[in-house]
């Protein structure tokens, strides 16, 4: 393990820890001596990195320091490619133009060896012949969940009927071939999923839902018994 391949295992094990853990926890998990580590919470220290503690006592790191994207390893920096290109391909053109943007900002700070792996990935992602989830109404969907806003939607269910719904949408879930909203639902009283591509028209209006977005998205979770990640 390189030193600098060190000090990110450092940093994420520090991160992993609300509370101080000792550095001979900390010593121990990356296999190195408390010399060792001593020196390398120093050099964090100098980077910027707000650790509090001292030998004896254990460290913690403070909120607000900011990995350099150079200090990417080649597998993330491949992963981070390939998930740019997945919602290049994939997703709504604000999302996709992001995701370049993104993209081009790392290209610009990390090492030569790494920008060549950003250039050059093999990792592609093939075309789709689904357009279903590039719809206007995807971008109107997002913009009423980031402003926790009901949406009134005129829905076509799987049998062909046609209700109106008033829903709190809080999450959107990107499936290969489809797009489904969840939404807390006012006509069943229950979180439902509802495909983009049945949706007939929808207006976002500007009355807030009374939960938080975050509040339903965790209630969903749990109903649905999916673990977090």
């Amino acid at each position: 393990m390189s030193r600098s391949e060190r000090l990110l295992q450092l940093l994420q094990l520090l991160r992993g820890h609300r509370y101080p853990i000792s550095g001979a926890e900390l010593a121990n998990q990356l296999n190195i001596s408390l010399r060792t580590l001593y020196r390398d919470i120093r050099s964090l220290q100098a980077q910027g990195a707000i650790i509090e503690g001292e030998a004896g006592l254990g460290y913690v790191l403070r909120e607000g320091f900011v990995l350099p994207p150079l200090m990417f390893s080649a597998q993330e920096i491949e992963a981070l490619v390939l998930g740019a290109r997945w919602v290049a391909e994939r997703a709504d053109a604000q999302l996709a133009e992001a995701a370049t943007q993104a993209m081009s900002k790392i290209s610009a700070v990390v090492t030569p060896e790494l920008r060549y792996r950003l250039d050059e990935s093999p990792l592609l992602v093939g075309p789709s012949d689904n357009h279903s989830f590039c719809q206007p109404q995807v971008l109107d969907i997002r913009r009423a969940i980031e402003a926790e806003c009901k949406l009134v939607i005129q829905y076509q269910d799987q049998q062909g009927q046609q209700t109106e719904r008033t829903i709190w949408p809080f999450a959107i879930g990107f499936f290969d071939n489809v797009r489904l909203v969840v939404g807390w639902c006012e006509l069943r009283n229950d979180s439902r999923n509802f495909r983009v591509d049945r949706i007939a028209s929808l207006k976002v209006t500007d009355i807030r839902y009374p939960r938080r977005r975050q509040t339903l998205l965790n209630d969903w979770y749990r109903q649905k018994n999916i673990p977090r990640k």
